[in-house]
């Protein structure tokens, strides 16, 4: 199989933490590079929407979204990190909020690098912060019982959610109200398979 990744994109990081905890060998890695103004070398011929990750199998089919690829490697694994229903609609929705949040966290980073300073929007900016600054909220809330259970890929996501606020939006410091979401991910950030993966640059 190849996989093309950036090694700082965290929807990259979270198949990579699954290719790690399914023991899953022989994955050709393949880096490329490119944003929403410039593909750049992003693969377009395997995933139209020019985005990572992608995947191409031993058959040379092309699967692509992190969340369709997880799903793909966790089948053909028998990983097991997606439960058997009912516990499957909450890993799949935990899944959800932490790409959500991503995909806020992204939209931030983009504004600030490929929009021009003088049209950059503050309350856009803001406005996805708000997004994450609630899903951070309802996690605390309502999910630690979740993410303190067996291991499944809705606390993987979660766990490279946070971890890319931490890269991207330190600033942020997401962790001063949320205690508790804080405690846990410090210690599953310490998993070989999440250690191994931490972006840098």
């Amino acid at each position: 199989m190849k996989l093309y990744h950036s090694p700082t994109s965290p929807y990259v990081r979270k198949v990579m933490v699954l290719i790690a905890e399914a023991g899953i060998a022989g994955v050709e890695l393949i880096p490329v590079a490119g944003n929403p103004v410039d593909p750049g070398s992003m693969p377009v011929d395997q995933n139209p929407l020019g985005k990572i990750p992608a995947l191409v199998t031993d058959d040379g089919q092309a699967i692509y979204d992190s969340r369709v690829i997880c799903r793909y490697l966790d089948s053909t694994a028998g990983a097991g990190l997606y439960p058997p229903a009912p516990r499957l609609w909450q890993t799949l929705t935990l899944e959800a909020t932490a790409d959500g949040i991503l995909d806020a966290a992204i939209l931030m980073v983009y504004e600030a690098r490929v929009r021009p300073e003088d049209r950059q929007f503050e309350a856009w900016t803001e406005g996805q912060w708000a997004k994450i600054a609630r899903s951070l909220d309802t996690l605390e809330r309502r999910w630690m019982d979740h993410l303190e259970g067996p291991l499944d890929m809705g606390q993987v996501a979660v766990a490279c959610a946070l971890g890319y606020l931490d890269f991207r939006h330190s600033a942020r410091a997401w962790r001063a109200a949320h205690p508790d979401l804080a405690a846990w991910e410090a210690e599953f950030s310490e998993r070989p398979a999440m250690t191994a993966t931490q972006p840098v640059g």
